[in-house]
């Protein structure tokens, strides 16, 4: 009996046992049952670090798996403060309810007795040794040990000043060489939680020596989840998905039959979320556009038809442009090639700060490098604002650049030019090379987030991203000639322009 209460002893020294052995939590059906760490959550307790950042697919359990290590942190150590943030307020009291209320209640009677709560309110519980768990959408004062921030994605896209004091509080209350969790699903390609996770990728990718203030990145993609997997029967796998698949095998990824039947189901539920919300790769799971984005299903579209890919310049055909105008703010330029049916981009430029002669000079550079010929220009309906072209202080500097736009009207109502806008994605292709910028600002352009009401707006977002969309609908709102056109035939045309009568002002050809 003396060795039995030696080995229990251990056993209760030891918090990876007493994790798997002494909490109940309520699972995805409402059922009561004891905590036991899944595949995913054993691997990353193997590969734990002080500070932590988790990119992974939905429903893996983080949250949970460390609401116990913090609730367990407290129960067996004096003087310790954990903190976990959730991503709204009803959040918080879900996790808080379920996650660490739960779970202590159901501990044996007898560690109960020996800790008991001393505060028990709807966020925090309060221990006899002096110990505390709280769960909160802030965190800024005080001094933790422990810290997760639970969908941070989440709060840094439609939360980014509540994401800036999680950064400069929450994380400057916990002293270095202490536990930190920051975990989410992907939230588009900015935002601090896609800065911290490229640098730990970057890091890992390095294999560089990781202070206890440098992040360290795990990834848990939806194929390593046992769960999920569907029987193949009666699931139609199509084109598309075979070449999905097949990419991911190019990259080392092997799926069952059953794992890709899952994921043709789950896809066709979710849509333009999959790769966001169950991500195959890091890379991936940043590429999907943010929640509330605009043309979130028509890039996926894109993606999975093969339209965005390898779609370099053709010097057969000219270059046509469209733009969004700014000068404090960005300037953006889409470069467009219309070949064979299909509209094609082939680069995109975005800058501020300069005047337009300072665009007009990098297209021709551009078009220099890429052997290409440049065609058609065409610009938003504030395209004529004298301010936009006195650069020397005259406004005939754009006819001596020879620079000869068409100004586009676009709809009244800017969800009308965004609705027009969207039957011309299936008629594009991407050069995913040349445009990656602004494929970037095509898949984050969204709704703006209601901060008070908790909900979308019925209107754009205006950030760094908007004016990127905007020079897109320039295109889409031009009424762009579907002729194909080849560069010998356009070279014969604009020489036979040279001889016929036009006037020398900037004036004529601005308002032609």
């Amino acid at each position: 009996m003396a060795a039995k209460s030696q080995i229990d002893t251990r056993q209760f020294l030891d918090p990876r046992w007493r994790l798997s052995n002494l909490y109940w939590i309520t699972d995805k059906r409402g059922q009561a049952v004891k905590f036991e760490p899944n595949s995913a959550q054993l691997q990353f307790l193997d590969e734990l670090h002080t500070s932590n950042i988790i990119l992974k697919a939905r429903q893996l359990g983080f949250t949970t798996l460390c609401c116990l290590i913090y609730l367990d942190a407290c129960v067996f150590n004096p003087n310790t403060r954990a903190g976990v943030i959730a991503h709204k307020l009803d959040d918080a009291k879900v996790i808080f309810r379920d996650k660490i209320k739960f779970p202590y209640d159901q501990l044996p009677e007898q560690i109960r007795a020996n800790v008991p709560a001393t505060q028990d309110s709807a966020d925090t519980l309060t221990f006899a040794n002096n110990s505390s768990v709280r769960v909160s959408t802030s965190m800024r004062s005080g001094t933790l040990q422990y810290l997760h921030v639970s969908e941070f994605g989440k709060i840094c896209a439609q939360y980014p000043e509540k994401a800036r004091e999680i950064v400069t509080g929450a994380l400057n209350a916990i002293e270095p060489g202490q536990f930190v969790v920051i975990e989410s699903t992907a939230e588009g390609q900015e935002g601090k939680f896609y800065d911290m996770t490229q640098e730990a990728m970057s890091h890992k990718a390095g294999e560089r020596f990781l202070t206890p203030l440098d992040f360290k990145f795990h990834f848990f993609p939806w194929w390593q989840e046992p769960t999920y997997q569907l029987a193949r029967d009666g699931v139609v796998i199509g084109e598309e998905y075979l070449r999905y698949f097949d990419s991911l095998e190019a990259e080392g990824i092997k799926l069952t039959e059953p794992q890709k039947a899952w994921y043709v189901k789950k896809d066709q539920v979710q849509g333009g979320d999959m790769k966001r919300e169950f991500p195959s790769t890091p890379e991936e799971a940043f590429e999907q556009a943010l929640e509330g984005a605009y043309f979130t299903r028509e890039l996926d579209q894109a993606m999975k038809q093969g339209r965005i890919g390898g779609f370099p310049v053709d010097p057969t055909y000219p270059v046509n442009t469209f733009w969004d105008l700014g000068r404090n703010d960005l300037n953006t330029i889409w470069l467009h090639q219309y070949i064979r049916g299909f509209h094609r981009f082939v680069g995109y430029y975005e800058n501020s700060g300069e005047f337009v002669g300072h665009y007009v000079a990098w297209l021709k550079e551009w078009a220099s490098e890429n052997g290409a010929q440049l065609g058609e220009h065409y610009l938003p309906h504030d395209g004529n604002r004298q301010s936009l072209w006195l650069e020397s202080g005259t406004l005939d500097v754009m006819d001596k650049l020879k620079f000869h736009p068409t100004i586009v009207q676009r709809a009244p109502d800017k969800m009308q030019s965004i609705n027009q806008a969207r039957p011309y994605f299936a008629r594009s292709q991407f050069d995913e090379q040349g445009c990656s910028v602004g494929l970037k600002r095509l898949r984050a352009f969204r709704k703006d987030w209601d901060d008070i009401r908790g909900v979308w707006k019925d209107r754009p977002r205006h950030d760094i991203n908007s004016h990127g969309a905007d020079g897109w609908l320039t295109f889409s709102s031009s009424g762009f000639t579907e002729t194909e056109v080849t560069v010998p035939s356009l070279v014969r045309d604009r020489h036979r322009d040279r001889f016929r009568n036009r006037s020398d002002t900037a004036e004529s050809w601005m308002t032609a």
